[in-house]
């Protein structure tokens, strides 16, 4: 009866240790956790259920691998927000499936990613027809984000929103996408009064249309 109460009180102890570590860790979907968090997730859950049944570890050897795996998640997001580069190293990078309506079978093979997969996502955001796709992307949760066809916009006009500019960095991927070029993007900032790129967070192009965010910080 003893070590019932005990493992009961222990299941207390660690739910709010649990929950005050998760919300630490900050608000993410479930499924937008890239591998890294859910890893994360799923040592510090592991280590919470082995310290609530196994009652010779005691609640400070517990919380020490807890506080440690909570210690490397921040720190690591921390330095992600710093570096591209890790980011995409620790979470991929979204992979454009359909482009101008086009399916691409390499991109697809690439992510392991076959066609009952694309389907059953598109059916998933009531889309039926691929005629009715301009662009799929697979994002690094897995989740496909799809933008249908515009009907108010010729087809030479349509685009997929893409970020020219992160963290004060020109993404010359996606300035090739639209046959454009660093001087180009440069010319339209000034333009728009910009003279810095080092000063924008976040430039976006959607067709023809730009959305800039100077740094803050």
């Amino acid at each position: 009866m003893e070590s019932l109460l005990y493992i009961g009180l222990r299941t207390i102890i660690m739910f709010f240790i649990l929950f005050l570590i998760f919300r630490v860790m900050g608000k993410r979907e479930i499924g937008e956790l890239s591998v890294l968090d859910l890893v994360i997730f799923m040592m510090i859950a592991e280590t919470g259920v082995v310290a609530i049944v196994d009652l010779e570890i005691s609640m400070f050897e517990a919380l020490v691998p807890m506080v440690l795996l909570l210690g490397i998640q921040i720190t690591i997001a921390f330095i992600s927000l710093k570096s591209k580069k890790l980011r995409e190293i620790l979470e991929g990078k979204p992979t454009i499936i359909i482009h101008n309506g086009k399916i691409d079978e390499r991109a697809m093979k690439k992510e392991r990613y076959n066609f009952d997969d694309l389907l059953q996502q598109l059916r998933a955001r009531d889309v039926f027809d691929l005629n009715e796709v301009e662009f799929a992307i697979l994002e690094t949760s897995g989740d496909l984000t799809v933008m249908k066809k515009s009907k108010q916009l010729d087809e030479a006009q349509v685009t997929f929103p893409l970020p020219l500019i992160l963290d004060g960095e020109i993404q010359p991927r996606h300035l090739q996408q639209i046959n454009q070029t660093n001087d180009w993007l440069l010319e339209q900032l000034r333009e728009r009064g910009y003279d810095s790129v080092h000063d924008i967070s976040f430039c976006m192009i959607h067709n023809g249309k730009f959305y800039i965010d100077e740094k803050d910080y």
